[in-house]
């Protein structure tokens, strides 16, 4: 057994080893002098990118592995000549990844995904831009990468396997490896698992890029690829067109304006699932969140928003790039889509505004790092920057102790930069469990300790000089079924609160208007005085041009429109509608249809 765990051993670390290499290859092919890049950027991209070459890594052993598991069996086994044949395919398949993500990426500017395929329908356009000389050189590189790559697996590789005399404690041993080579696959034991966005650790793009492994891009990219395009294609172009147009208008002067500057500092708490449900106001469970009822007679109370998605990824997306959800995809899980969207950080930084984000869970959870950062966030913080005492949520760190956190990080801020800060709350997400039993049933309970934490902030912030010029928006990611009765995505679980705060409201004031929480950033950005043009799914809901109030937003293979005349709700997996209340209306459906079908053009198109 020792030669066989030898052998799977020395190559898993040849891969590895590989892998790591191509890093600073990388980056010196692609102008890492020119760019000054420091000695120490370099240990850094190894650091942040070692998960993802060790993930690709455990992929490609899983084959020897299985060689090696049935070896046990047998009296000998000849294994250099089973796996020469696989040696050349990894060997030539990674070498050939490597180089032409290396030479792709002056011209692209981004690591090499699944938009590749697009130009192998026309390799004579796609290589238009290039001579053959640099084709030719490549090519033998590629070539002769490969042979090396593939010598030095044949090397390490024993010619034939002896027997092993304890099978069954064989066998054992290496399905227990097994496991081992899953969790590095995996990428750990925590809920995220292995992702392109976990390589990301800075604000500069070409780091970032450099630590991604281009093998572990280009599959997960693949595996979430697919022609949006085509997608909910209900009506012909002209008639969706028809339908589409002016629904999102992008124009117009504010019909009231709520701030007492257009530069403040912009706080916004996004509130884990915290829907309506739990808002008396709202029609809610009456003593659930008294904070946010009493704080809603202080500021900018808008009662009529509804949530666009149903999950933590799509709503921190609608949010914070106003842009549309989606029943079958999540926007943020391919950063080659995200990456293209606009955001209020992105915005915001082009003011001169410093932007950070908090998060007291696992920052790297559906890509979110990489989404993050890709929209203008200049600083990161999550539970690894918590002490291990601190992470008392199975989630990461409740939420009285990330409140607290930021208190005193806003506190300690009197420079005259604007700062933005953005803050995703945790404790009011399953399982439940928070240091606070003011109420009896388990989920109302954690919910009210958010809020409870919210008013405690929010009271100490007024005390601070800060709060003078502060704006401080609050609005939940998405709702929550609670309680558990009707339909899932009924629209009472996607109504939620949106509540603007602080010293730089000038006055409390109550809006009823319909809206999604999609127009936030549009809403926001309009009365900062900044264009929003880009934010083409959000409106402006204090604007002149809002002349059409409406929400729309998704479930699982499914939507749902609601406008002043009712609800409808279709299932896009039995084309059923679920909802129409309080009659029928083929309008309804349409519009709801049209802007579904737009908003699978306009992903495709990105």
């Amino acid at each position: 057994m020792k030669k066989r765990l030898t052998y799977l051993g020395c190559f898993f670390a040849s891969i590895l080893g590989y892998f790591l290499l191509q890093k600073p290859v990388f980056m010196l092919y692609n102008g890492a002098c020119e760019k000054g890049t420091a000695f120490i950027d370099y240990l850094r991209v190894l650091f942040h990118g070692f998960t993802l070459d060790a993930a690709t890594t455990g992929y490609l052993t899983a084959i020897p592995w299985l060689a090696i598991l049935c070896s046990i069996w047998f009296r000998r086994f000849p294994l250099k000549k089973i796996l020469i044949g696989y040696y050349v395919l990894i060997s030539l398949a990674t070498t050939l990844i490597f180089i032409g993500d290396m030479a792709l990426y002056p011209f692209w500017g981004f690591k090499l995904d699944a938009s590749i395929f697009l130009y192998l329908d026309s390799p004579k356009n796609a290589m238009a831009s290039v001579s053959f000389g640099f084709i030719l050189i490549r090519l033998l590189c590629i070539l002769i990468l490969s042979a090396l790559v593939t010598w030095g697996l044949y090397k390490i590789t024993p010619d034939c396997l002896p027997q092993v005399q304890k099978r069954i404690t064989g066998s054992l041993i290496t399905l227990l490896l097994g496991g081992v080579i899953f969790i590095v696959i995996r990428g750990g034991v925590t809920e995220s698992t292995s992702n392109v966005g976990q390589a990301y650790f800075c604000n500069d793009e070409f780091l970032n890029h450099s630590a991604i492994n281009p093998d572990f891009s280009l599959l997960s990219s693949i595996s979430k690829t697919t022609d949006f395009s085509q997608q909910f294609n209900f009506f012909d172009e002209e008639k969706r067109a028809s339908l589409f147009e002016g629904l999102y208008a992008d124009t117009g002067e504010n019909e009231v304006s709520l701030l007492t500057t257009n530069r403040p500092n912009v706080l916004i708490i996004l509130m884990e699932s915290f829907g309506g449900v739990f808002v008396e106001s709202l029609g809610g469970i009456p003593g659930v969140s008294p904070n946010l009822e009493r704080l809603s007679k202080e500021g900018v109370f808008f009662t009529n928003c509804y949530a666009n998605s149903f999950r933590t990824d799509r709503g921190t997306v609608c949010t914070f790039s106003g842009y549309q959800s989606f029943p079958t995809v999540s926007v943020m899980k391919s950063p080659a889509k995200s990456r293209t969207l606009p955001s209020i950080a992105g915005k915001l930084r082009e003011q001169g505004y410093a932007t950070d984000f908090l998060y007291g869970g696992d920052i790297n959870f559906t890509n979110m790092k990489s989404y993050l950062l890709g929209s203008g966030y200049q600083q990161l913080t999550a539970d690894v920057d918590f002490s291990m005492e601190e992470r008392k949520n199975p989630w990461g760190v409740n939420d009285d102790i990330t409140f607290e956190y930021l208190y005193r990080q806003i506190k300690e801020r009197d420079t005259d930069q604007p700062w933005h800060t953005a803050f995703l709350t945790l404790s009011s997400h399953e399982p439940f469990e928070v240091p606070y039993h003011r109420l009896k049933e388990k989920i109302p309970n954690a919910f009210a300790f958010t809020d409870d934490c919210l008013g405690k902030f929010i009271d100490k912030l007024k005390t601070l000089p800060q709060w003078k010029n502060l704006l401080i928006v609050c609005l939940p990611d998405h709702g929550y079924y609670y309680p558990e009765e009707g339909l899932v995505h009924d629209p009472r679980i996607h109504h939620i609160p949106m509540l603007w705060l602080g010293g730089a409201i000038k006055q409390p004031m109550v809006i009823n208007k319909l809206m999604n929480q999609s127009d936030m950033a549009a809403t926001l950005l309009a009365q900062l005085g900044i264009s929003h043009k880009e934010f083409n799914f959000s409106r402006n809901v204090l604007g002149k041009n809002y002349k059409y109030p409406f929400a729309y937003y998704t479930y699982n293979n499914g939507f749902a429109f609601r406008d002043s005349t009712g609800t409808t709700l279709i299932d896009n997996n039995s084309g059923k509608t679920l909802i129409e209340s309080p009659a029928p209306n083929e309008r309804r459906t349409e519009l709801g249809k049209a802007i579904l079908q737009s908003s699978y053009d306009d992903l495709g198109a990105r």
